[in-house]
Order: C-alpha cells, then sequence, then structure tokens
C-alpha cells in the first residue's frame, strides 16, 4: 500500500466511497494510487500539466499494476477532461488564483461533476468567496498541520444553488466573512487545528497593533491600525465560537 503525508491522507479521506476520481495536479499519482488500492474509488484520472510528474505518475502506477484503473492525462487544469468523465475532482497544492483559474476556465466539467475536493495553498477566503458566488455547496471542512504549514481542505457539492446564498444570507454580513475566512464547518465543529491558527493568528495581529501604536501616527499608520484590528476582530469572534 502507498503511503501518503497527513495531509494527502486527509484529502484522500475526503474523497466519497464509489467515486470516478479526477486528481488535478497529480504529482506523483500517490493519492489516485491510495484510493484505487484502498477500493474506495473504481477508477480514476491523473492529470498534470507538466511532463515531469506525469512521467513520475506513469512509473508509480504501473508499478502498483494499476494501469487499467489509472489514466494519466497531461492536462491545463481539468481542459483534457470531458463533462461528465469524472464525478469527483481533487485540486490540491496550489495557490488560490491558480484554483480559482482552473474552476473558472473549466466551468463546464467542473459543474458536471459531483463534488469537488479543494486544499488551496493561499487566497483561502477568496476561493470560499468564488465557490459561494458559484452556488457550489462547502459541505465538510478539515484542517492539518504538517512540517510547520496550516492546510484547510474542504469538500464541495456543485449543486448547492440558490439554498447556499440563503443559508449564508441568514448569517448576516459579519459572519458571512469570518466564515469565508476561516471555514464554516471548522469553526462550528470547533476544530483543534484551527483553533491552534487561530490562537496564533490573534498573537500576530496583537504584536502588529502593540508596533504600530509605538509608530508616528500618519493617516497610513491610522488606516492599516484599522485594518488590523478589523482582522484581530474577527479572529476573536471565531474564536468566541469555538469555546
Amino acid at each position: 500500500m502507498v503511503k501518503l503525508s497527513e495531509r494527502m491522507l486527509h484529502l484522500a479521506d475526503m474523497v466519497r466511497q464509489g467515486a470516478v476520481l479526477a486528481d488535478v495536479g497529480t504529482d506523483h499519482g500517490y493519492i489516485p494510487i491510495y484510493l484505487v488500492e484502498s477500493g474506495r474509488i473504481c477508477r480514476a484520472f491523473a492529470m498534470d500539466i507538466k511532463e515531469g510528474p506525469l512521467g513520475r505518475a506513469k512509473e508509480h502506477i504501473r508499478a502498483f499494476g494499476l494501469d487499467d484503473y489509472i489514466t494519466v492525462r497531461r492536462s491545463d487544469g481539468v481542459a483534457a477532461l470531458s463533462p461528465g468523465e469524472a464525478d469527483t475532482i481533487l485540486i490540491a497544492g496550489m495557490g488560490g488564483d491558480v484554483m480559482r483559474h482552473i474552476l473558472e476556465d473549466g466551468e463546464a466539467v467542473v459543474a458536471s461533476s459531483r463534488e469537488l475536493i479543494l486544499q488551496p495553498q493561499s487566497k483561502i477566503r477568496e476561493v470560499r468567496e468564488y465557490l459561494f458566488k458559484k452556488g457550489y455547496e462547502v459541505a465538510g471542512e478539515d484542517m492539518v498541520y504538517e512540517e510547520g504549514k496550516y492546510y484547510p481542505m474542504m469538500r464541495v457539492l456543485t449543486c448547492g444553488g440558490e439554498a447556499v446564498r440563503k443559508r449564508y444570507a441568514a448569517y448576516g454580513e459579519e459572519k458571512k466573512q469570518m466564515f469565508f475566512c476561516y471555514g464554516e464547518f471548522l469553526i462550528q465543529e470547533k476544530h483543534s487545528v484551527m483553533r491552534q491558527f487561530l490562537k496564533e493568528q490573534a498573537g500576530v495581529y496583537e504584536g502588529l497593533l502593540s508596533r504600530l501604536d509605538k509608530m508616528r501616527q500618519s493617516d497610513a499608520a491610522k488606516c492599516r491600525r484599522r485594518e488590523v484590528l478589523s482582522k484581530l476582530h474577527c479572529v476573536q469572534r471565531a474564536l468566541g465560537l469555538m469555546e
């Protein structure tokens, strides 16, 4: 059985039983190999834009004797995937801007899938806002701390529609923005790794405020102080909901 890092194992655990998976940016191909080996999925597409990672994925897939179950394709995002070919699309280990680009450019393929497993490395708030605007429903979240970094991830259903917007509208703007920043499920389920992350963030913002208070109070410094204070308030409110 192929061994996965904790981050990759948590991503794999989010994939629905019996899915046909498209692993976008597959790198070594370890997640589809693990999922087919464990019997969680029936088949998969291992996709990457670069020949190097695809070559490594092919070698690993062949070594495990899974050529009949995992198809390797060179692809910019989901461009090499037809609508309906995969019902689960996993995109992980890349920046939020790149992830949104993949989701936007491949919208027809993405919308034809049943679920998305997403793990953006940056711009997480912007990714959540994009999902909300498209009417996709975040159905579950997880977070891993590995080798000094935090990795939030989410399982997203593409069939949420207007019900998602109505649910968020009921929260009010401040709470909605807090969920965009830190994750509705991570906060409501009092996720221990998210609590740790929020406490660290609070310390960072408090340190910034302390330094800003010692500076000459120019208009720029006052503006920056208001921004940091707003972020600290958001973190403190999220922590309050997790107590």
